[in-house]
């Protein structure tokens, strides 16, 4: 498998998106905005749409039009403070119906590389993208680790204390736009969000701290991409469908041992 460049890259891009993914996912699911990820990769699909139509390297456009969408998401939150997951539905709602009308327009015959991943398509830049990306959003998670683990529990609380509230949310809500642009050349746009909560759901069942469910949501997001790729390669399958349903999986098995070891103790 490894004498082959794709799958080289494919595996480094991949355990590097296992880091980025689930480390990001864990705080939006921890604050309970889990869905900010399937928003943002709707328009992300528009952007890439977008890319093709123009000849513009559909990345990049993914990446502009995702911010755009994260900044959007930010501005709508305060406008609606008592119904903030409204934002999430109205920026859902303009990436469908704009993916729609730009790839029905043609010119967009190699959208489905983007929708499910594609192994032979990553190149240099991906990897070169990831890498940047996953130094910004660890750099910015150990620099603002304080006021991130207080917002997560208690926003308000954490402004009244002091913590640039803000100014986290912009920059993590740009993080997670970028994140989706640039994963969804190996996991898919419409799967990236999978990603980002599956492996996190496993850790919470087995977490005892906030920093234990950190590392185990990393060690189940880079199991999955593992198993995921070695079963698309031997399998010709789509690597996005199979490492979110092995991602899944890792969930289900954890879930029944979890339920098993109750069991025992109940009797």
């Amino acid at each position: 498998m490894f004498s082959y460049e794709f799958m080289q890259k494919s595996f480094i891009m991949g355990i590097l998106i296992a880091f980025i993914a689930p480390t990001i996912g864990y705080f939006l699911v921890l604050r309970r905005q889990s869905i900010i990820g399937d928003t943002l990769s709707h328009v992300a699909l528009a952007g890439a749409a977008f890319g093709m139509i123009t000849n513009t390297y559909p990345v990049y456009t993914a990446i502009v039009f995702s911010i755009m969408a994260a900044f959007g998401i930010e501005g709508l939150r305060k406008r609606y403070e008592n119904y903030a997951e409204l934002s999430l539905s109205i920026v859902l709602s303009a990436g469908v119906g704009l993916a729609s009308i730009l790839i029905s327009l043609g010119n967009t015959q190699g959208i489905l590389s983007y929708l499910f991943g594609s192994l032979a398509l990553i190149t240099d830049e991906d990897i070169i993208l990831i890498v940047g990306l996953g130094i910004i959003t660890f750099a910015m998670i150990t620099f603002f680790y304080k006021g991130l683990f207080y917002m997560t529990f208690d926003e308000e609380s954490a402004y009244l204390a002091g913590v640039p509230v803000r100014l986290i949310n912009l920059f993590f809500s740009i993080l997670v736009a970028l994140t989706v642009a640039i994963s969804m050349r190996i996991v898919g746009v419409l799967l990236i969000s999978s990603l980002m909560v599956l492996p996190v759901a496993t850790s919470l069942l087995i977490a005892n701290s906030f920093k234990s469910g950190l590392i185990y949501s990393n060690v189940f997001g880079v199991v999955s991409v593992i198993i995921g790729l070695t079963l698309s390669f031997y399998l010709d399958l789509a690597p996005g469908g199979t490492i979110v349903l092995t991602a899944l999986g890792i969930l289900l098995l954890v879930l029944l041992v979890e339920s098993i070891k109750k069991n025992q103790k109940s009797l």
